[in-house]
């Protein structure tokens, strides 16, 4: 199946039916037993929750709930997203990465390299770039969370689909170099669906950071338990 044939029924989901979704309930149980404190995001518009809304799911950002729901197991939990839209790497490292450091996270998300894809920087300076901010947000102690960019590309943005995948193999080296927690979203099934991407064909709609909250706090349980 291809982005182009995808599945008719995501106009019939809402968050109450979706397959694809944890339950408030369920998820609570996965991150039952968390040692973090202090959960912090950082990066581009993935990180800072950009998307359109859609009918049937909560106008939430996935960070946003993945935070809510680690609050419900553990109220004494503090959250920080400094997620700017359209941010580069070295935008990251020069504008947000001293304010998280500040902040003293025990688990920090990591979202950027993206952009630097769409204007055209050297894969290669983009795993370097990528790894050193990294190595120093890992130097502080705190656990890594990245993930993989979802194959959906299609239209004007299909070029763009083979940086992209050799962008996903060096999210899976820089988390492997730095023991960070990764979700894999590459081929995962619901970027097929209709209600994954906005109109702009990038950013997630709504009940896309759905997927993406439930998919991380799978991975996040599995690191708690073991699994």
């Amino acid at each position: 199946m291809t982005v182009e044939q995808m599945p008719s029924e995501a106009g019939t989901l809402t968050e109450a039916n979706d397959p694809m979704l944890l339950s408030e309930a369920a998820a609570r149980e996965l991150l039952r037993g968390a040692p973090w404190q202090r959960f912090a995001v950082l990066g581009d518009s993935v990180a800072a929750g950009t998307g359109d809304p859609w009918p049937g799911y909560a106008d939430v950002p996935w960070a946003d709930r993945l935070a809510a729901t680690m609050t419900a197991v553990r109220p004494d939990l503090v959250y920080l997203n400094t997620g700017v839209y359209s941010a580069t790497i070295d935008q990251v490292r020069r504008e947000q990465l001293s304010t998280i450091l500040d902040f003293q996270p025990d688990l920090v998300h990591v979202s950027c390299g993206g952009n630097d894809l769409f204007y055209g920087s050297d894969l290669t300076d983009i795993e370097r770039d990528l790894d050193s901010l990294c190595a120093v947000l890992a130097a502080s102690g705190a656990q890594l969370s990245l993930f993989t960019l979802a194959n959906a590309f299609t239209d004007r943005l299909r070029r763009f689909q083979p940086s992209f995948a050799a962008y996903a193999d060096i999210v899976r080296r820089v988390a492997a170099n730095h023991d960070a927690i990764l979700t894999e979203f590459w081929d995962h099934p619901a970027r097929l669906r209709a209600n994954w991407l906005s109109a702009d064909r990038i950013h997630l709609t709504k009940a896309g950071h759905a997927v993406v909250a439930t998919e991380v706090t799978r991975s996040l349980g599995r690191a708690i338990h073991g699994a």
